[in-house]
């Protein structure tokens, strides 16, 4: 049995599970709260909990038992989980190892493409914590991939909870372009890597990088509300996380997970995934009715 210890077991790693369970696979999710446990357990995993101590014996057990190991847990001035078990992780018998990263750590290039190859250049703290966090796990020698994501939306995350609730707001900022991902094509692209095993650098992101006041607009639209108001980035109230996003300008390259996993996007653009979240919730609301 092909056995995955979910590490921070997280909005994407949760999309993954919902794929990999019918297929067989055992899946061990770490909480770092009992309070979780029986939600995770209704979604099929086994539930873990860990708080991210060294002294946890019960992840000891679940190392023991993995193949395969992804991890999401965001790090701080180091990696964390390396920081507390990296030595049991280079002595357990993994046939893949996964970590979730960020396209921050690219930092600012004035609207220009990057990709893989792109020297790391991070602008921000948290870019500069992940770039970190990379080196440390490629130092372990395992057969690493590491997915670098850009801004991640989908159901419950994305637009339309804003616009709805009136708090959105178009920051003009004239030339700035975020790239973004859908939840499911996260999935994808981290089932594809399963199946499919390269260890190497894979960016996740879709085929159109946009200006965000677009996506606002075009949520606003689909839900028949007024256009958020257009605010200048000089003028806008913003907390320190969202202006960091702003900092940077860059357009990110997906070829390489297409040529080497073999992916094909579900909603290579924004349009697509902000249609298919409203459809799913058309039709649950339809359901509910019914």
């Amino acid at each position: 049995m092909k056995t995955l210890l979910s590490i921070g077991h997280g909005y994407s790693a949760q999309a993954l599970a919902r794929r990999l369970l019918p297929e067989g696979w055992r899946i061990l999710a770490t909480t770092r709260s009992a309070d979780n446990v029986e939600t995770l357990r209704a979604t099929g995993v086994e539930p873990v909990i860990w708080t991210g101590t060294a002294g946890a014996a019960d992840l000891t057990v679940a190392l023991a038992q993995a193949s395969h190991l992804l991890t999401s847990v965001p790090p701080g001035q180091g990696d964390p989980v390396l920081a507390a078990i990296g030595a049991r992780i280079a002595a357990a018998d993994l046939r893949w190892l996964g970590y979730l990263s960020t396209t921050a750590v690219y930092g600012h290039h004035n609207g220009d493409w990057v990709d893989e190859t792109t020297p790391l250049a991070p602008l921000t703290a948290r870019g500069a914590a992940r770039a970190r966090a990379e080196a440390e796990w490629t130092a372990l020698g395992k057969p690493l991939h590491i997915f670098r994501l850009a801004g991640i939306y989908g159901p419950g995350r994305g637009p339309f909870e804003k616009v709805r609730d009136g708090s959105a707001r178009r920051i003009l900022k004239p030339g700035q372009v975020f790239s973004r991902i859908h939840v499911e094509d996260i999935a994808n692209v981290l089932h594809a890597a399963l199946t499919r095993p390269h260890p190497g650098i894979y960016n996740v992101c879709d085929d159109d990088p946009a200006a965000p006041e677009d996506v606002l607009s075009l949520a606003a639209r689909m839900l028949d509300l007024p256009e958020p108001p257009m605010v200048p980035y000089e003028d806008a109230d913003m907390t320190p996380m969202a202006r960091s996003f702003y900092a940077e300008n860059k357009r990110v390259r997906n070829d390489r997970i297409k040529a080497v996993l073999g992916v094909t996007l579900a909603y290579p653009t924004y349009r697509e995934g902000l249609a298919a979240i409203l459809a799913a919730e058309t039709a649950g609301e339809s359901a509910g009715k019914a």
